[in-house]
């Protein structure tokens, strides 16, 4: 909004005095604002990287990038590195071996010098003042201790995964059974999934939001210690979200930043292998977190399966590495 009535304003302006004017103004309030560190874990993540970068620098919300690059091969990191060469905003972290998500942020987070982190996948594209608008709401109030956005499909579908309920073995039997449909009538029915969002709540407390973008103060972060390493891919976000909320603060999506999630192109080549850990961190967040994981039956039940499910889906994940040759 401010950007397009800079823009009309010069054709009235004396000379582009008032414009000159305005966009000073804008340069001392951008220089004045909090830094936010914006965290890219690359993995072979192809175009997507250079896209994902020039969005967030594009933005009006002062930033750092740091890219924590898990030995890509495939020339993304070098290319954006070659493209942004005299932008000192960006810096390359090298972390010689993929070391997964989580472990590749806390690398980077390490050298991180905003106040605030931004976690960020290299296949989301963030518009304008999406991150100036997330770091409103941060600073709105001091319980936040994680936000995430509103996040949608490149053809405008909203994910699930922005807004969702802890996945306790009983919420996941309520929405895989088809009982969770009931919720509305009957709470003890609710699944994982939460109700569409409500535009009329621009800040909503959920469990949990997705970790394509999560939005935190660097200090929440360091009293967590970060991410749980523990996990390789996927469900990290879960953990921490929950290790958030179990530290007194407040986990909240901002229903009013729509941000796109492309469903990068990692997924695609090694389905696999993202599959494989993505199980391995479910296992991982019912062990720690889940009161079913105490009965011992129960976890040979779940644990079971979990791998009886990766083994029914290998013919779909087949399939999708056979597309993407």
């Amino acid at each position: 909004m401010r950007r397009s009535r800079a823009k009309s304003c010069c054709p009235r302006c004396d000379a582009g005095r008032s414009c000159e004017k305005l966009k000073s103004r804008k340069v001392e309030i951008a220089a004045n604002s909090p830094l936010t560190s914006v965290i890219v874990v690359a993995a072979d993540s192809g175009d997507d990287l250079g896209r994902c970068i020039e969005h967030v620098l594009a933005g009006s919300a002062p930033v750092e990038v740091l890219v924590s690059d898990n030995a890509s091969s495939d020339g993304s990191v070098e290319a954006a590195a070659a493209r942004w060469a005299g932008d000192a905003r960006l810096r390359i972290v090298r972390n010689g071996v993929n070391l997964g998500f989580g472990a590749g942020c806390n690398r980077a987070a390490e050298l991180a010098r905003g106040d605030a982190l931004l976690l960020l996948n290299p296949d989301c594209l963030l518009d304008g003042d999406a991150l100036a608008r997330l770091c409103a709401h941060l600073a709105s109030d001091p319980a936040i201790g994680l936000l995430g956005a509103s996040i949608v499909s490149p053809d405008g579908c909203p994910e699930p995964a922005s807004r969702r309920r802890d996945p306790t073995l009983r919420r996941a039997l309520m929405s895989l059974s088809g009982l969770a449909r009931l919720a509305p009538r009957h709470p003890g029915l609710a699944g994982i999934e939460l109700p569409p969002r409500d535009t009329a709540l621009p800040l909503q407390d959920v469990d949990a939001v997705s970790g394509a973008l999560m939005l935190l103060p660097r200090r929440v972060f360091e009293r967590l210690g970060g991410f749980d390493e523990g996990y390789f891919l996927h469900c990290e976000d879960l953990d921490l979200c929950r290790r958030v909320r179990d530290a007194g603060l407040r986990v909240a999506c901002a229903n009013d930043v729509r941000v796109v999630h492309g469903k990068g192109s990692s997924s695609r080549r090694r389905p696999f292998f993202v599959a494989r850990h993505k199980h391995r961190g479910m296992w991982r967040w019912f062990a720690k977190f889940d009161p079913a994981a105490r009965h011992p039956l129960l976890r040979v039940v779940v644990w079971c399966g979990l791998w009886a499910h990766f083994a029914a889906s290998a013919p779909r994940y087949a399939w999708t590495l056979l597309r993407g040759r």
